[in-house]
């Protein structure tokens, strides 16, 4: 489904991405955990053309994606719900779920049932309905979460990258968040997900790698990570 090979990736001189290589299969959710600055967000940045790799090959469904634009990453079918959100704050929140739909209402992608899917996002967050007509800049960090995972989903996507989903959240909304993406799960959504709750992020995932100052360092099925004593000491704690 989403296939990354070899991935080099810097911003000007300074290189982040040391080579990576990483498998998403359709239907499973694969995590990407690891410290701050090891280099995940540069990998989902890079995956959904937001800056350009320096080397590498990326597929998705067996067609080369690499340096491709944004948008034509997009209508290819990756949708990427990014770190910090990037709501778009002077439109309604139907206004920015109908945006990400954009691709299959220019017949970018097929278009299907925009409306019916607009309906399920209200389904799947209940108070995205409720504030359905609310500007997305007056709401809570939490809301505009869901609002950020709603917007990739409207695009309908084969793949779908979700960036530090629990990122600033109260610990109810953080379990929230993760309801929402075992649901999604349920439903076969494809995913790869970077999160700082490294435990909770194995404990939905199917498969997970580790990246550590942009190499990979070990990965696994989620359950043999959550076993690994080096795995658990450096990202679970003793908690766990």
């Amino acid at each position: 489904m989403l296939e990354i090979q070899n991935l080099h990736a810097a911003y000007g001189k300074v290189e982040v991405l040391h080579g990576i290589s990483l498998e998403v299969p359709k239907g499973k959710v694969v995590t990407l955990i690891g410290s701050n600055g090891a280099g995940k967000t540069t990998t989902m940045r890079a995956i959904s053309g937001m800056i350009k790799p320096a080397s590498g090959r990326l597929s998705l469904n067996g067609i080369d994606i690499t340096g491709m634009s944004s948008n034509k990453i997009a209508r290819s079918g990756l949708a990427h719900s990014p770190e910090g959100r990037r709501v778009f704050a002077t439109l309604s929140v139907t206004d920015n779920l109908l945006l990400g739909a954009f691709p299959r209402l220019t017949f970018g992608r097929p278009r299907g049932d925009v409306e019916g899917d607009l309906k399920r996002i209200f389904d799947l967050f209940p108070r995205l309905k409720e504030r359905e007509n609310q500007l997305a800049g007056t709401l809570s960090g939490g809301e505009q979460q869901m609002l950020a995972m709603g917007r990739a989903l409207m695009l309908n996507p084969d793949v779908l990258l979700l960036d530090e989903p629990s990122m600033g959240l109260a610990p109810l909304l953080v379990e929230e968040v993760f309801r929402i993406i075992r649901e999604l799960k349920s439903r076969g959504i494809t995913m790869l997900l970077v999160e700082q709750f490294a435990a909770a992020a194995l404990n939905v995932a199917d498969y997970g790698y580790v990246l550590e100052n942009g190499h990979i360092s070990v990965h696994g099925p989620a359950e043999q990570l959550k076993n690994d004593p080096a795995v658990r000491e450096a990202y679970l704690g003793a908690a766990h």
